[in-house]
């Protein structure tokens, strides 16, 4: 090393300067919170040996679990578990390879071809996490001279995804169609533009105004691409999701579901027309060079999604347990985000309360999920109703959370 390098080097290392790592310790956020008592991220559960419905174990204790996208209870259910462990053994525990060169089993093909006719589309490609489905689906998509227009409440990978791309984002006001249509308008005639939505927003609940959106967007020769991690198992006449709720699923270009709901593995999947899959397939970088998913998390969603459409009676008692949760809360004058989902959000003005709230809730053994902003555009607590859920439950978390704000101070 020269004198004059390492010279910049001791002085570096005197001041703290120039070292990628010196953001990481002056990163003190999570240790204030832990020190005034409020952290509440990273809570260790355990296994669910002698839980009953609904319940986690967390150390020695049981936690009636509303903080779970676990939508139709389907986690723990014997034939998911059976089919995930018979996979396992059968195939092993990976397929170390990308699915372009020797990690394509025939679960994988067969589990694409019944996705593609679930949601009603030609075709479909699997991916490691619903993430990466959206992130390299809008990246390996749009390139410089197109046009993406976003739903400003677009989940991360989706925001990450269309960043990652050459394409210019228009982001309009979330379900604003009058928006919309002036982004629309404010394209240029030979800009190919992709709009993009969720089904279900995963934060607020809320179901988004594709009757609107899809119709414009058609008219003005857009694609449409509709994010139904959320929606999937939930909402629509065979629990296709959102835009089959909404009478719009056969418009729609392109349909993105992930695994780790309604469908109890981890995954994800797009579906569309079969020369975009094809494309997808070869071009799609998170796809390409990433080793498949394992036969036991395919397996484990074939076996899901089959239930999914034959036990309608999953999602139909799902439903009616969240809206009795809507209603005991409003009528406690709790204010909360409208919706018709198995997400339930209450909103509260301050983040410490929130935190103080989520703190104690788990102290009486129920867990919820706290967001905070900028994760959402208001502090909610997200409750996240499941078709293990009872009335009984529902009684227990709204009693509790009452008395959990009043011993606090915290304003409804």
């Amino acid at each position: 090393m020269s004198a004059s390098i390492a010279r910049i080097a001791e002085i570096q290392r005197k001041t703290g300067t120039n070292d990628v790592f010196e953001k990481c310790r002056t990163f003190t956020r999570p240790a204030q919170l832990q020190a005034a008592g409020l952290y509440m991220y990273f809570e260790t559960f355990g296994d669910r040996e002698g839980c009953g419905p609904g319940e986690v174990r967390r150390g020695d204790r049981k936690i009636l679990m509303f903080g779970s996208n676990d939508y139709l209870d389907l986690i723990r259910h014997p034939e998911v578990m059976e089919a995930a462990a018979n996979a396992a053994m059968k195939y092993g525990s990976g397929c170390s390879g990308s699915r372009l060169l020797n990690g394509t089993l025939d679960i994988h093909v067969k589990l694409e071809a019944e996705l593609a006719k679930f949601v009603r589309k030609d075709a479909a490609i699997i991916f490691g996490t619903g993430f990466q489905a959206n992130y390299a689906t809008l990246s390996a998509l749009t390139d410089k001279g197109d046009t993406l227009i976003c739903d400003h409440n677009l989940h991360a990978s989706l925001v990450e995804g269309a960043l990652r791309s050459d394409a210019r984002m228009v982001r309009f006001r979330h379900n604003d169609l009058d928006h919309f249509e002036r982004c629309l308008e404010n394209c240029k005639w030979d800009e190919r533009v992709l709009v993009v939505s969720e089904g279900v927003f995963s934060m607020e609940g809320d179901v988004a105004e594709l009757r609107g959106l899809i119709p414009m967007a058609k008219q003005a020769g857009a694609r449409t691409f509709v994010d139904e991690a959320h929606g999937i198992g939930v909402l629509g006449e065979t629990g296709a999701g959102a835009a089959e709720h909404l009478g719009v699923l056969d418009d729609v270009d392109l349909i993105m579901g992930t695994f780790s709901k309604s469908l109890a593995s981890v995954g994800g999947f797009i579906a569309g027309e079969k020369t975009v899959i094809d494309f997808l397939k070869h071009t799609a970088r998170a796809f390409v060079f990433s080793a498949s998913l394992p036969a036991a998390s395919v397996a484990a969603a074939a076996v899901a999604l089959r239930i999914i459409q034959t036990e309608p009676e999953r999602r139909q008692h799902l439903l009616r347990i969240a809206g009795l949760l809507r209603e005991e809360l409003r009528s406690r004058g709790f204010t909360l985000l409208d919706g018709e989902t198995a997400i339930v959000p209450v909103v509260f003005n301050s983040d410490s309360d929130l935190c103080r709230l989520s703190k104690t809730l788990l102290e009486e053994g129920i867990y919820i999920n706290p967001i905070l902003r900028p994760a959402a555009s208001q502090n909610l607590l997200r409750i996240s109703c499941t078709a293990a859920h009872t009335e009984a439950h529902v009684e227990r978390l709204v009693s509790t959370i009452e008395k959990a704000v009043q011993s606090l101070g915290i304003e409804r």
